[in-house]
């Protein structure tokens, strides 16, 4: 390996492995930093492990709202084969053929923590204490993503709260769990606990799911309560303890407290950019680095001779592993280009740029019922100044869903954009619904006109089919 890149990305997820990749693929050569395993925390300690947690206790319920299956079905979900395959999703924590796929695709990997020390400049320090200088000709992309937010609440540290990487990676599932938070990570852990046989306990000051339409939040908590977890919605915790059992006690405000032998904090994300020496180039340590729409960093020191690039979560556009890998992508390609004087596409949509990231971006939360979602809710809509329509339908109804389940639980919404009769919204909850969501954000990406959508047939019995009951109830833009 050589000392001197085109290109430096600093950290070694799945974002961070598309930058290099793509600017390979251009031409450039590109070295990659990582203190920890190759494939970062997607990987090892948040989609891959949780989705391995959540995907049984799923498909058990699914079974047990089928007659013919929920008769066969004489047991509760082996918690342990849960485990185990969990453990075989995240390569049992071994990050080996993440290293070979480096290989192959011609991107040197640097064992150890990546600092910035000047323009175009990075330090790497092993483990052993051996530093290495790298110096980069073109650019460094910062690709360190973020670390679970601690809330300051009095004695919760003391007590030593899991965060999701300790949920993801649990080996003993505890009797009694509190999760603080009502986001996406605290509602599927919450799902995913529950579904072990855990007493689950949530506290959430603004609810569950709070950023999307309201329904996600009262069909998810409803499922909850349902599988035996008890919500505390719109209280705040106040302090924590262990007590001498080894239980955690947490005060909440409305005077009452809450006891269990484990606690859960998904209240947040704060970037990994504390210690990356960001101070040397003029900018924060310990912020998030702002970003035009190619990914380059808006600072000062980046005016004069553009090379700072900072993707994926560390930008705080949009805090999901595929969105980041979108940006992967648009990065690579512009520094390649800039790096061979070509013309840079910046236009909206254009091949180096992220223009989903700001209306257009998907989600599927995997709770049971899951939540599938893209570009903008109704609130939302209206804080921007659309002048829409929202189409509501019950999922249900849909001839799909009585074939999927026996009382199948679910709701559509769609957002229209009134002045050019496209979507700009969509959220679906219920049973499968994820792979509803692609089809949305065709449509919105696309800007597809409802007139065209309705030349969209829909498969019978399918849940798709709750496409056309949604255009019916909007009604035939031409009628």
């Amino acid at each position: 390996m050589t000392d001197t890149y085109d290109l430096i990305v600093i950290g070694a997820g799945p974002v961070g492995e598309n930058v290099a990749d793509y600017a390979v693929k251009r031409g450039l050569t590109a070295a990659i930093v990582e203190s920890e395993l190759v494939g970062g925390e997607c990987s090892y300690w948040a989609c891959m492990p949780s989705k391995a947690l959540l995907r049984s206790g799923a498909a058990l319920e699914a079974a047990r709202r089928v007659p013919g299956a929920a008769e066969a079905i004489t047991a509760q979900l082996d918690v342990a084969a849960v485990l185990k395959r969990r453990d075989e999703i995240v390569s049992d924590y071994d990050d080996g053929g993440q290293v070979e796929w480096l290989e192959s695709a011609e991107i040197d990997l640097h064992r150890g923590f990546g600092r910035i020390t000047g323009p175009k400049r990075v330090s790497v320090t092993a483990a052993d204490g051996t530093v290495t200088e790298l110096t980069a000709n073109f650019a460094v992309a910062v690709s360190t993503g973020t670390a679970a937010l601690l809330p300051d609440i009095p004695g919760l540290a003391d007590v030593q709260p899991w965060t999701s990487r300790e949920a993801t990676g649990v080996t003993e599932v505890p009797e009694s769990l509190v999760v603080i938070g009502g986001g996406v990570v605290a509602s599927e852990m919450a799902t995913a606990f529950a579904s072990f046989g855990t007493t689950v306990t949530v506290v959430a000051r603004g609810g569950l799911l709070s950023t999307m339409e309201p329904f996600a939040g009262e069909l998810v908590g409803a499922a909850l309560e349902k599988a035996g977890a008890v919500l505390k919605l719109g209280v705040s915790p106040t302090s924590a303890r262990r007590e001498a059992d080894g239980s955690v006690v947490i005060e909440l405000d409305d005077g009452s407290s809450v006891t269990a032998e484990q606690v859960l904090v998904a209240t947040g994300r704060t970037p990994r950019t504390g210690d990356l020496g960001l101070a040397s180039v003029g900018l924060e340590d310990g912020d998030w680095i702002a970003v035009d729409e190619t990914l380059l960093a808006t600072a000062d020191t980046n005016k004069d001779d553009p090379w700072l690039y900072a993707v994926g979560d560390v930008n705080h556009r949009a805090l999901l592993t595929h969105q980041g890998k979108y940006q992967a992508r648009a990065a690579g390609e512009v520094i390649a280009a800039r790096a061979q004087d070509r013309t840079v596409d910046d236009a909206p949509w254009g091949l180096h740029v992220a223009t989903a990231d700001n209306e257009a971006v998907p989600q599927v939360t995997f709770t049971d019922p899951e939540v599938a979602s893209i570009g903008l809710t109704e609130k939302a809509a209206k804080k921007a100044g659309y002048d829409i329509r929202t189409v509501d339908y019950d999922i249900a109804s849909v001839s799909g869903a009585h074939v999927a389940a026996e009382g199948y639980a679910g709701r559509a919404r769609i957002i229209v954009d009134e002045a050019r009769k496209v979507l700009i919204g969509a959220t679906f909850v219920g049973q499968d619904v994820a792979e509803l969501l692609h089809s949305a954000t065709i449509a919105v990406v696309g800007e597809v006109p409802l007139d065209r959508l309705w030349h969209a047939v829909p498969s019978y019995p399918t849940i798709s089919e709750v496409w056309l009951r949604l255009l019916e109830t909007y009604g035939r833009p031409d009628a």
